[in-house]
């Protein structure tokens, strides 16, 4: 199976946003005036001639929320909302710092509400972000469930936004490992068990269930503002939707996964189930790294040692074969 062969054709996606932003052109000045666009976070300034910029990101927990559902289990899907929303954030070098929250939902369930609000209030407490409000809206003939989402902001001085354009050939690859699935490729994942016909509430290994191991929140990767405050990082990777291929949104070179995070078992295990081909899987999951750090070479054994972070160096950067540059895991083209 591919994603597409599930619904999701991320080319598609692609085009049918650019036909939305290449519509979209007015710009204020002055205070709110963009500095940094379409990139894991945007950044507007905060006042005229101030070096200090507000970031901003939405973001959704997407069809993980359907596995809850199935499972009965609503308690840890909030952590993934903030999560997908400051991992960006973190991603461009900011300080998160407030969210709010975006439930729409069939029919009001008390119980349901209280339990997605214990996961927003982990993934806050985590995170150390206020959430300073919300809106729910009751939909019966537009939504059949419910679905979740979040916008976050932080903040980052201008001289310390990290877009990685100052990448080049010669810099490393610093992967840090993800927790497992966190919030995406979750279509695929559901297509492939469904055709399989294995129930979520069937033993996945060690006592855990298969929906209990693909409801394992998205990692929170707060640590890494420590590294930012000891280390030169010239570019950071959330490895979300698409997979590896995040990388390219940092700079179009070529990226070369010599030493790849070991996937958690969940992944091989949908790969099998679905017959999913190796460039499919790094294209649509993180397997096994969720975050990554282009740095010097000099300065990513530096943090191998410092002990900061759980990661290690996973490849390299290369001069890129065409415009669109390209990543590589080992030999293969993903």
């Amino acid at each position: 199976m591919r994603y597409a062969d599930a619904g999701v054709d991320i080319k598609q996606e692609e085009k049918a946003v650019r036909a939305l932003a290449s519509v979209i052109k007015h710009i204020r000045r002055g205070v709110g005036e963009p500095v940094l666009t379409n990139h894991y976070a945007s950044a507007v300034t905060l006042l005229p001639l101030c070096d200090l910029l507000i970031t901003i990101t939405t973001d959704g927990v997407g069809s993980k929320i359907m596995v809850a559902e199935k499972v009965g289990r609503f308690d840890t899907i909030g952590i993934d909302c903030v999560a997908m929303n400051v991992n960006d954030l973190i991603a461009v070098g900011s300080q998160p710092i407030a969210m709010v929250d975006y439930i729409a939902i069939e029919k009001p369930n008390e119980s349901i509400m209280a339990e997605i609000a214990k996961g927003l209030e982990k993934g806050c407490e985590i995170a150390d972000i206020t959430l300073v409000g919300g809106e729910t809206a009751t939909l019966p003939d537009m939504v059949k469930g419910f679905d979740l989402a979040g916008t976050a902001i932080g903040f980052v001085e201008r001289d310390k936004l990290i877009t990685g354009r100052n990448i080049q050939p010669g810099d490393v690859i610093f992967g840090i490992p993800s927790s497992g699935v966190h919030s995406n490729g979750l279509t695929l994942i559901r297509k492939v068990l469904e055709r399989a016909g294995i129930d979520y509430r069937e033993e996945f290994e060690n006592g855990t269930s298969y929906g209990e191991e693909i409801l394992r929140p998205t990692r929170i990767y707060v640590e890494v503002l420590k590294v930012l405050k000891e280390f030169e990082v010239k570019g950071m990777a959330h490895i979300t939707g698409g997979g590896l291929l995040n990388l390219l949104r940092l700079k179009k070179l070529r990226y070369v996964i010599e030493r790849p995070l070991k996937p958690q078992r969940i992944f091989r295990v949908i790969q099998e189930l679905g017959n999913v081909e190796e460039d499919e899987m790094y294209r649509t999951f993180n397997m096994g790294m969720g975050f990554s750090l282009i740095m010097s070479e000099e300065e990513a054994k530096r943090l191998e040692k410092s002990g900061i972070v759980d990661g290690r160096i996973v490849g390299r950067v290369e001069e890129p074969e065409s415009e669109e540059g390209e990543v590589y895991v080992k030999d293969l083209k993903i």
